[in-house]
């Protein structure tokens, strides 16, 4: 008479191959349609289908933590390259967020726009976000004068980018790389608005409006505004952009499209074109009145200067003359770097 727990074991063994010749024929039968392989195959081809451009990978990095919004500043080979051993645009433009209280964790989220090779590799050895922009049919390498017609046409480029970066639904701050950042100035803004736009001078009849910095969130009453103040380049000849951008103002057109606008005035928002009299308040110094770069570099290193005094000391004080940026206008020797 056979013992029970031999006839036990060779049950189990028998169960055991069955269930495991059954579990072949199934996923033999089930690999052309397994969720986990179907699922792996859709991400494939969509990847294939929908490719992440350099713009989309370099803006997605930059707005890591912070909202989709991308600090945005331009620079061409003029404004990284060292002229007599001296320090450069960027060079201050990024020393001002080193300087600058609440401003360093901003950094991880500015987005550097090369307008040629050579300032896109600068910027690439500095380990910041970078992108190089299309600039092809123009040069714009050197330093463009301001009003000059390379000048212009920067302008007009980088507004047509920044289009392209609304039209992907980031919120932006642009900043041109002649402001220097002493405070963070998103407790500034108020993020309800659809936009903020500095002013070169407060208490004037209207808004003098200044493109150098300003914040726009991305919806479909900004995206309107920037494809309509782009189209407009094509019968503004002879205007900068930021002329056009007052005139759609002026008309009527803002409020057409509903959008709220915020103007920074110059006590937080400071400017060569009117001073802001209190340190204790100012969050940007813009080297705007000037007409070239070595004059704003001068002048700004003064800025910094008198900014370090303030942060040692925390008395309110003047600052500096801007001497040389006033001297830039009546300079009609001058020889644009190339």
């Amino acid at each position: 008479m056979p013992s029970f727990s031999n006839s036990s074991g060779s049950l189990a063994l028998a169960v055991a191959l069955l269930f495991a010749g059954a579990l072949y024929i199934y996923f033999s039968s089930r690999s052309a349609s397994d969720p986990i392989s179907d699922l792996l195959q859709n991400v494939n081809t969509r990847l294939i289908e929908y490719p992440v451009d350099e713009l989309e990978a370099v803006l997605d990095r930059a707005s890591i933590g912070n909202n989709k919004t991308v600090i945005i500043a331009m620079v061409n080979k003029a404004y990284v390259e060292e002229d007599g051993g001296g320090r450069t645009m960027l060079d201050l433009f990024l020393e001002s967020f080193w300087e600058g209280e609440g401003t360093r964790p901003l950094l991880n989220h500015l987005m550097v726009v090369a307008a040629d090779q050579t300032a896109y590799d600068r910027c690439l050895f500095r380990r910041l976000h970078c992108y190089k922009m299309d600039t092809q049919g123009v040069d714009l390498e050197g330093e463009k004068v301001y009003m000059s017609k390379d000048f212009i046409e920067m302008m007009w480029r980088r507004t047509r980018l920044l289009l392209d970066v609304l039209s992907r639904g980031y919120h932006l701050i642009f900043t041109d790389t002649d402001v220097m950042w002493l405070r963070s100035p998103l407790s500034r803004l108020n993020v309800s608005l659809d936009m903020h736009i500095s002013v070169d001078r407060i208490n004037v009849r209207g808004q003098l409006i200044n493109t150098g910095f300003y914040h726009v969130r991305s919806n479909n009453k900004t995206i309107s505004l920037f494809q309509k103040w782009y189209d407009m380049r094509l019968n503004s000849t002879g205007m900068k952009e930021q002329d056009v951008l007052k005139t759609l103002l002026d008309s009527g057109y803002f409020n057409q499209l509903g959008l709220t606008v915020g103007f920074l005035g110059t006590t937080e928002f400071s400017g060569f074109c009117q001073d802001s009299p209190d340190m204790g308040a100012v969050t940007t110094v813009h080297a705007n009145c000037c007409r070239h770069i070595p004059a704003k570099i001068s002048d700004l290193s003064l800025v910094l200067r008198d900014w370090k005094r303030y942060k040692a000391s925390r008395v309110n004080s003047r600052w500096s003359p801007h001497v040389e940026c006033r001297r830039s206008w009546k300079d009609a020797h001058y020889v644009p770097k190339l």
